[in-house]
């Protein structure tokens, strides 16, 4: 079964994903690549696929998330503005 994503991120919003994402991915790898242990390699890993998360939410314009959730911003309803 195929399910249609619809953009239910503001334009806004998509461009601060992909700009923190990216900067999420890019500081978590630096850390990583700097010899960490254990613990702080876990924890960057984390960083990194929150980033990841948020560069593919804010490419596509599509937040799982806020579709369980019900949730649309108003500038993305129906109406006009």
């Amino acid at each position: 079964m195929m399910h249609k994503w619809s953009i239910n991120v503001t334009p806004a919003e998509r461009i601060a994903r992909v700009m923190i994402g990216l900067a999420g991915v890019v500081g978590g790898a630096y850390v990583l690549m700097g010899g960490a242990t254990a613990v702080t390699a876990v924890l960057d890993v984390l960083l990194i696929l929150a980033g990841l998360d948020l560069v593919v939410t804010g490419a596509t314009g599509h937040c799982p998330l806020y579709q369980k959730l019900g949730y649309v911003p108003a500038s993305l309803k129906g109406g006009t503005s």
